[in-house]
C-alpha cells in the first residue's frame, strides 16, 4: 500500500493529502450548466403557454367582457382564421374536443403540432445538439411556412362562404 507523501506549509511531511475546503460547495457541473442554459427557452415558453391556457381555462372567453374582440371582425364583419380560438382553447382546456372543434376546427388541428414542435425542441436543447457547431447546417423545410400560410389564408376564406358557415364559422 502506497502512502501519499504531501509537504505541508511548514515544510514537514504528512501521510495524508489536502483537505477541500469544506465551506465551498462545488456548482453544478459545466455540462449540466449548459444544458439549463439550453432549456431556458423551451422552459419559459413553456410557462407562459402554460398560464395562458390556465387563464383562458377560468376565465370563461364565452361570457362577454372578458376578452378583447377580433379586430378583423370588428372592421369587416368576416371571420379570420383566428376568430374562436380562444373559446377553443376553454373548451380544450376543459376536454370538450366537440365544443373546440365548433369554435375553431384548425386551432384544434394546430395545438397537438404546436405541442409536438415544442416537446422537439425542448428534447434537442436537453441533448444539446447544435448543428451550428458541429455540423453543416441541415436543409430547412422552406415549403413549411408557405404552406401554412396557404391553409391559414384558405381556412379564413372558406368559413366565411355561407354554405359552410355551419361547419367552419364559430
Amino acid at each position: 500500500m502506497y502512502v501519499l507523501s504531501v509537504r505541508t506549509d511548514l515544510g514537514a511531511q504528512t501521510g495524508r493529502a489536502p483537505r477541500e475546503d469544506r465551506r465551498q460547495r462545488p456548482g453544478p457541473r459545466p455540462r449540466d450548466a449548459g444544458r439549463i442554459d439550453r432549456l431556458r427557452g423551451p422552459l419559459v415558453l413553456g410557462g407562459l403557454v402554460a398560464v395562458a391556457t390556465v387563464y383562458v381555462a377560468l376565465v370563461d372567453p364565452n361570457r362577454p367582457g372578458h376578452y378583447l374582440a377580433c379586430p378583423i371582425y370588428l372592421l369587416t364583419g368576416h371571420y379570420c382564421a383566428g376568430c374562436g380560438a380562444l373559446r377553443a382553447t376553454h373548451d380544450l382546456a376543459h376536454g370538450d374536443l366537440a365544443g373546440a372543434w365548433a369554435m375553431n376546427p384548425l386551432w384544434v388541428l394546430v395545438v397537438p403540432l404546436l405541442v409536438v414542435a415544442w416537446l422537439r425542441w425542448s428534447a434537442r436543447s436537453w441533448r444539446g445538439t447544435g448543428a451550428a457547431s458541429r455540423a453543416p447546417a441541415a436543409p430547412r423545410n422552406v415549403w413549411v411556412p408557405w404552406v401554412a400560410l396557404v391553409v391559414t389564408i384558405g381556412f379564413t376564406l372558406l368559413r366565411n362562404v355561407p354554405v359552410l358557415a355551419p361547419w367552419l364559422a364559430p
